[in-house]
């Protein structure tokens, strides 16, 4: 119960943010005689749209309903204009039971491992929930930075991205990755409402950085992408650009595996092959435990 008690607290304020961003224009609506006192459509124009009482419009946006109707779902989403990452989120705090709390204690299976150990030409890392970092190779250290000196709470890519420094130069499209990461943080959310390591993480990063602060409250959301391109400035090897893949385990539902290959340009692959070359030469006492590091 507590789940869904939160799920609806946080579908009020999304949907009001979805409705402040529209204009009577927009969604065929005449233009409002006199003056408005609030910036984008009214409750009672979004339950017009909808083919809903402006009460139970109310009631939906102030998380007073137990249940709403598959029908009211989509015909809300309809009239706020929403994407479809958007309509997921929706449902997913109207509907869905919460997916159960990360226990925060996941490991690296052996077999990953040796994975990771065998895999040196491209920088690979084992994603948990939230882009909590539980494992990567080498190169993928040479990268971005030795995750195994970091405390195991600040091993995630959103907190990097926005809290240290080294990482957060590299993105040339900071702005773009920033953005997203919060996207995507709102989605698991919506699946996880409760759960204390993620109100953890927003709290630091919303205490720590105001671009965040700004965008959380912004209630941007978006799926996970697997597959993308970010372009770096690396302090020892340049600029270049590398594509992201990420692929689900289904033996382990809440990792995932991202790697990292450059772009087909030389600048891209002469990078990459400085990084590993960079790691071939290091000794072995200063290269951690070898080819894989894990979250422990």
């Amino acid at each position: 119960m507590a789940d869904i008690a939160k799920a609806n607290i946080e579908l009020g304020p999304f949907l009001r943010a979805r409705r402040a961003e529209l204009t009577r224009a927009e969604v065929g609506l005449p233009p409002a005689a006199g003056i408005r006192r609030v910036s984008g459509l009214r409750r009672q124009e979004v339950a017009q749209l909808a083919g809903i009482s402006a009460d139970y419009y109310a009631r939906l946006e102030q998380g007073r309903l137990s249940s709403v109707s598959e029908y009211t779902l989509a015909a809300v989403c309809e009239a706020l204009r929403l994407n479809p990452d958007q309509e997921t989120y929706v449902r997913t705090l109207a509907r869905k039971p919460a997916i159960p709390n990360s226990t925060g204690d996941m490991t690296v299976d052996a077999s990953t491992r040796n994975l990771l150990a065998h895999l040196t030409d491209v920088p690979v890392l084992v994603l948990g929930p939230y882009l909590d970092v539980l494992g990567w190779n080498t190169l993928a250290s040479a990268l971005f930075l030795d995750f195994a000196q970091l405390p195991r709470e600040h091993r995630n890519l959103v907190w990097l991205a926005f809290l240290e420094t080294q990482v957060r130069a590299m993105y040339l499209d900071w702005e773009s990755v920033g953005r997203t990461c919060v996207a995507y943080l709102r989605m698991d959310a919506a699946r996880r409402p409760n759960d204390p390591r993620l109100a953890e993480l927003v709290e630091e990063l919303s205490a720590g950085d105001r671009d965040f602060q700004s965008w959380w409250t912004s209630q941007t959301v978006a799926h996970h992408s697997t597959s993308g391109r970010k372009r770096y400035r690396h302090p020892v090897v340049g600029e270049f650009t590398l594509d992201w893949q990420i692929y689900q385990r289904t033996e382990a539902p809440e990792t995932m595996l991202a790697f990292l290959v450059p772009t087909p340009n030389t600048q891209s692959n002469n990078a990459l092959s400085a990084l590993a070359r960079i790691v071939a030469d290091r000794p072995e006492s200063t290269s951690g435990t070898g080819a894989y590091q894990t979250r422990t």
